[in-house]
């Protein structure tokens, strides 16, 4: 079963809801006087982005919570639901109910890890044990087991699906970690998937959906170094211990400084 991500619906006219609240903050009118010139058309498209890239750029976020996205995702499995519902702040998860839903077909769907297609003989054995789970849940069902005790037998490679409403402070967070090169697989592609359909709905705020280490979030890797070394991105992100490694050397004044030779090289580049 592949793994699905729609976008279904956002919050109508994102960005002018963004500008409203951002405006509530930083001016001395009232939020109706505020939409009546958004509603005037006294502020122009233009300048209401303008105006949110500044305010993100501070790093103000509370206002991000009110632009919402609502997702219907499909074919990830249980072991990716007990991860994802760790995320309690701003969102809100309907979740496939194996208590109600009974699986009756011949061979119950499952995800696959590549890894297990990949070491000889794993994937025979998988699908073995798949097809005995499946036999014996079947039967379950058959004897008058109900599907609510039924479904203990299921593993955590039993697909379910999701409808998610979050909101974008939320998705913020939610993409700094999931994003990250160290989150497990199957969330990260599920992100990965909610991303794009932001990017290309919102591009103005969807830019911002990033690992941690994005250089729109806090532009340097905090995992552990042995994982930093091995992350693709890793040469293009420092990682924390350089930071504070470069701040040692600078606080104990080991740093070399600049001499009139440094300065003239610069200075006269170009000139010669």
């Amino acid at each position: 079963m592949a793994l699905e991500v729609t976008l279904i619906d956002y919050a109508r006219d994102p960005l002018t809801k963004l500008y409203g609240a951002y405006r509530t903050c930083y001016t001395p009118k009232t939020p109706n006087e505020v939409w009546a010139e958004i509603g005037a058309g006294k502020i122009t498209p233009e300048q209401i982005r303008g105006f949110i890239q500044e305010r993100l750029k501070t790093g103000h976020a509370s206002p991000l919570e009110q632009v919402v996205f609502w997702f219907g995702i499909s074919g990830v499995s249980r072991s990716l639901s007990h991860q994802f519902v760790r995320h309690r702040i701003g969102i809100s998860f309907e979740q496939q109910s194996q208590r109600y839903v009974k699986y009756k077909e011949e061979r119950l769907d499952y995800v696959t890890p590549k890894s297990f297609e990949k070491t000889p003989g794993m994937a025979e054995e998988y699908e073995k044990l798949m097809a005995e789970v499946t036999r014996v849940y079947q039967l379950a069902l058959a004897k008058g087991v109900p599907a609510e005790d039924a479904r203990f037998v299921l593993p955590n490679a039993t697909p379910t699906n999701f409808q998610v409403m979050v909101n974008f402070a939320e998705l913020l967070h939610i993409a700094d970690l999931r994003l990250c090169w160290r989150a497990q697989w199957e969330i990260r592609h599920m992100v990965a998937l909610m991303r794009r359909a932001v990017v290309k709905a919102v591009p103005e705020i969807g830019v911002y959906l990033q690992p941690k280490c994005g250089d729109k979030r806090t532009g340097y890797c905090d995992e552990p170094y042995q994982d930093w070394e091995r992350c693709p991105m890793g040469k293009q992100r420092p990682h924390k211990e350089q930071i504070f490694a470069l701040f040692r050397e600078y606080k104990a004044g080991n740093l070399v400084p600049l001499t009139e030779d440094d300065l003239r090289r610069v200075e006269d580049d170009g000139q010669e």
